[in-house]
């Protein structure tokens, strides 16, 4: 699909005039500004690679990653690096019942906000945006390390994440204003990568930090990075003006997609777990959600300037692209959250030693992300990975279930988790270019914040899932096994890793093979739902990417 040439008239970057670019170095990418050398990547895309003049140069483009890639580290870790320092805060603070709102205020903030992000820099331009997302994550950083209450933290994490859900949009909206999409993959690996590497660095620094100074300094550490972004951001990125200066902005309908996603993931978060799923605060919060949702298509239909354009659902790459999106990750973390818990209950594995087992599958994500660039630069092609990946990722549950059903050893377990990895690489990069290829110009802000909007909604339903799983296997276990009326699924879903190692020796092996084989569950659920995503990925279009962003 062709769209018409980027220009300062429709929102893309305003390109400075003159300088020549240097030849790329293989790491970095080739440059978007001068016909490509045919070497052994580029060879058969080099004849079409000609930009439009004035493009951005290699050497901007990497100068402006840079900042990105700060941008993305800022997301990835603070994601992760809270978890460590939980135990800490709540003896500083107290609020047991209110702790998983630490981390939920954060991922309720941040999914909700992801689509608003888009649009606005479609309309506002992205240099904007990305300077309000940065300050406001880093006024809520400051909030959060000064918080003497557990409600102040709470609120604190909450105004953290609504600068959050622009982050990894944004970054990825950049991308694609200085990047055509046949040597986007690249960059988009990358920025995979980064998440990946920097998610599994997240427990580390939290725990180092936490012992080093205390936990207050786990969100003061944000404030040199997003310092730095922004200094490096604001002398790199061109200015930007918006193709649709002046419309209206569609505040309604930002307002009923937020409450109603708030009101669909507290239903999800505490259903079940804090209060009955039959409550009449859960069953209200339900109703809340379908109202609002039913508002919100609505009001989309006629609005002006909508938040989330209906029309994109008709465009088969964007809608078949964030059902893909939204059941990867709706498979992946709802499996992977278990890990920890899978090692230190069922292993008798430390929480040091858990988290470095779970570091192959970033290792897989990093891998695999970088080699899809070199794919995609290569042959111009998106589908054949994904279904690749996919199949990896398939392959990867599958083995993971037998291999904790039947109790397997480490050895066992450890290959599978690399092949979830793999899989996903190769899965998220090339459905974003997928995406952006499909969209017109106007678009593309919108098109990537709401597929990482569908994509962060399938994942908190498949961990809300997975705990649902996992807590009906207790009930139903403990119901009639030898330690019914002794041992209740809330004393071992609240009491941890610890409080479960101290059980006496026979009760301790009956709740380890209780978990075993619920987590076991859960990976079976995740292969389901990974064999979803693959059919759904036959539905996918493939489009030719282009080479300029003509």
């Amino acid at each position: 699909m062709t769209e018409p040439a980027r220009s300062p008239a429709n929102g893309s970057l305003a390109a400075a005039q003159g300088t020549a670019p240097e030849p790329p170095p293989v790491a970095a990418g080739p440059s978007t500004s001068a016909r490509l050398e045919p070497d052994t990547e580029t060879a058969g895309a080099a004849s079409a690679d000609v930009a439009a003049p004035g493009a951005p140069t290699h050497r901007e483009i990497r100068t402006v990653y840079i900042g990105l890639m700060i941008v993305m580290a800022l997301s990835a870790i603070d994601q992760s690096i809270v978890s460590t320092a939980l135990p800490r805060i709540l003896s500083d603070l107290g609020g047991v019942a209110h702790l998983s709102w630490v981390v939920s205020a954060y991922v309720l903030a941040t999914t909700s906000t992801m689509p608003l992000y888009g649009k606005l820099s479609d309309q506002y331009g992205r240099k904007p945006l990305l300077y309000g997302a940065v300050g406001l994550f880093l006024v809520g950083s400051i909030l959060s390390g000064c918080a003497q209450s557990m409600t102040q933290l709470i609120l604190s994490r909450a105004v953290q994440g609504m600068g959050a859900g622009g982050l990894l949009p944004l970054a990825q909206i950049i991308v694609a204003d200085l990047v055509p999409p046949r040597q986007r993959g690249r960059y988009q690996g990358w920025i995979g990568a980064v998440f990946a590497l920097c998610s599994v660095l997240g427990p580390v620094l939290g725990g180092i930090i936490t012992d080093a100074l205390s936990w207050h300094w786990i969100f003061f550490f944000n404030l040199p990075l997003g310092i730095g972004a922004l200094a490096v951001i604001a002398l790199t990125l061109r200015s930007s003006r918006a193709g649709q200066r002046g419309a209206r902005t569609d505040y309604l309908g930002a307002a009923l997609l937020s409450g109603g996603t708030a009101c669909f993931l507290l239903t999800l978060t505490l259903g079940g777990t804090q209060l009955p799923w039959t409550s009449l605060e859960i069953i209200g919060l339900a109703a809340a959600a379908v109202v609002l949702a039913v508002l919100f298509l609505l009001w989309e239909r006629v609005a002006a300037e909508p938040i989330l354009p209906l029309r994109l659902f008709g465009e088969r790459v964007y809608s078949v692209g964030c059902l893909v999106l939204a059941l990867s990750f709706m498979a992946l973390l709802g499996s992977s959250t278990f890990f920890p818990l899978f090692f230190q209950v069922v292993m008798q594995l430390s929480p040091s030693a858990s988290g470095l087992l779970i570091a192959p599958l970033a290792v897989g994500i990093f891998i695999s992300a970088r080699i899809n660039g070199r794919l995609l630069l290569a042959h111009g092609r998106y589908k054949p990975a994904q279904i690749g990946g996919i199949s990896l990722t398939l392959t990867g549950f599958l083995w993971l279930t037998w291999a904790a059903w039947s109790g397997q050893a480490l050895a066992v377990m450890e290959p599978a988790i690399v092949l979830l990895g793999l899989g996903m690489g190769f899965v998220t990069p090339n459905m974003n270019v997928a995406i952006q290829n499909a969209a017109p110009p106007a678009d593309v802000g919108a098109v990537t914040a709401s597929s990482s909007f569908f994509r962060s909604l399938g994942g908190v339903i498949g961990v809300a899932g997975s705990g649902a799983i996992l807590t009906n296997h207790l009930h139903a276990a403990l119901a009639s096994g030898p330690f019914a009326g002794v041992l209740t699924p809330e004393m071992l879903l609240k009491g941890g890793a610890r409080e479960i190692a101290a059980l006496p020796p026979a009760a301790h092996d009956a709740v380890a093979a209780i978990y075993r084989h619920g987590v076991a569950t859960s990976f079976a659920v995740g292969a389901v739902v990974a064999a979803l995503a693959l059919l759904a990925l036959i539905f996918l279009p493939e489009r030719p990417l282009r080479s300029t962003h003509r």
